[in-house]
């Protein structure tokens, strides 16, 4: 797929795209630690990944940064969802609320990102990271400013 074909797609094609090729061919943040696209739907994502010793903080559990990264990601994907052709997003403001540690055992821990607003020129988004267990690790909102296709 060329760069031109990526840009005529909609939000929502695209990521669906990204979900079925499921290529780590890319470099991409996905690629690096492991995330996969389990829904994609307009305005609300799932991803998840499977924890690894690589992400331990000096404490041995999940570092902070693994979730508020699959909260970054889900959340702003979800409001890529809701943009047309050509219009893009970038985080203005990530806020995430820690509950809990993850372990490093390999864990999947489960994000979902939800749309509460899509406006003209700001969206924003709220997302949750469960454990395999089903307990809260994170929960987070967001800003994205909207970056129209002619800026």
């Amino acid at each position: 797929m060329t760069t031109t074909d990526i840009a005529a797609m909609t939000g929502l094609e695209l990521l669906r795209w990204v979900q079925s090729t499921d290529s780590d061919d890319v470099p991409s943040i996905r690629r690096l630690i492991g995330m996969r696209f389990d829904k994609v739907e307009h305005g609300h994502i799932v991803m998840s990944l499977d924890t690894r010793p690589d992400f331990a903080n000096p404490l041995g559990t999940v570092h902070g940064g693994i979730a508020a990264t699959l909260l970054d990601s889900v959340m702003g994907c979800a409001v890529h969802s809701t943009l047309p052709a050509g219009v893009g997003y970038t985080t203005l403001e990530l806020k995430v609320n820690y509950i809990r540690a993850a372990r490093t055992d390999g864990q999947k821990l489960t994000a979902t990102g939800t749309v509460i607003h899509a406006g003209r020129r700001t969206a924003t988004a709220e997302g949750k990271v469960l454990d395999d267990e089903g307990k809260l690790i994170a929960h987070a909102t967001t800003t994205c400013i909207i970056l129209p296709a002619d800026a």
